[in-house]
């Protein structure tokens, strides 16, 4: 368990305080995470209003930094002006990585499937002439998501808040990937993302809050914030009986490691 008298630092690895959410008390929020140990922040674009955004932020606050990218909800809007954008918006030093990019077949709603995976390769494309890291959504796209990994190695990443089988993690561990997991692993029967967590090496994990999203339990179904990521480390320390500072400080080096900021 954590002692709550001692301060532990948290670096977030991804998050959205450009959510509408965050509108009215977004300063004061972010103020507030900063008093509670959070040290770095990676704030990821969905949108392209999204991704400028999180550079703003990035530019205005000193511990956080930007990705930005399409979301597979908005790839029918990816043309060759967003995707020059993003490029440009990948030249300043806050922003570290690609993302978030990937394929989402969950809602029917979002775009064709070949849309999709278009936008997701041209993004793919561009995070590897830029030598930056991704940052992927994969939701119920598991096998597409790890074929256009293939068809990319020389591009790394996170697959953020992971939610393959213990298989595809390896798969995309051994392509140089990292595997997220967010507030998820402290809900009552997440087994499936427990076996992840109990297979994937402490060098390969990162944690994150997908904030607004994904509060952990005892926040489960409240706002999300980066602070409350002391809850995920909590639970992985336990799966895998390990000190909880180890596992701390591992995912720290991991998150500062796949952005160049170490």
């Amino acid at each position: 368990m954590i002692n709550n008298e001692k301060s532990i630092e948290i670096f977030d690895s991804h998050a959205h305080y450009d959510d509408d959410s965050f509108n009215e008390d977004r300063e004061a929020t972010i103020s507030n995470i900063k008093s509670n140990g959070v040290i770095g922040v990676l704030n990821c674009g969905s949108s392209i209003e999204g991704a400028r955004k999180s550079l703003e932020l990035a530019e205005k606050y000193d511990f956080f930094y930007a990705a930005v990218g399409i979301h597979p909800e908005f790839a029918h809007k990816l043309d060759d002006e967003i995707l020059n954008e993003i490029k440009n918006m990948a030249s300043s030093e806050k922003v570290r990585a690609i993302g978030e990019i990937g394929l989402d077949y969950y809602y029917e709603e979002n775009p064709p499937r070949d849309i999709q995976k278009n936008a997701f390769r041209k993004q793919m494309a561009l995070a590897r002439d830029l030598k930056l890291p991704v940052v992927i959504h994969d939701r119920d796209a598991h096998e597409d998501t790890l074929n256009i990994i293939k068809e990319f190695p020389e591009v790394t990443g996170v697959v953020h808040c992971f939610s393959g089988s213990v298989e595809f993690a390896r798969e995309c561990v051994k392509r140089g990937y990292y595997i997220g997991i967010t507030g998820v692993v402290t809900f009552k029967n997440s087994k499936k993302i427990i076996e992840v967590v109990k297979d994937v090496p402490l060098d390969r994990l990162l944690v994150e809050t997908d904030c607004p999203y994904m509060a952990p339990t005892p926040y489960r179904g409240k706002r999300n914030q980066s602070d409350y990521i002391k809850y995920i480390l909590e639970k992985i320390s336990e799966i895998k009986d390990l000190d909880i500072e180890k596992v701390n400080c591992q995912t720290i080096y991991n998150i500062k490691n796949l952005l160049k900021i170490i």
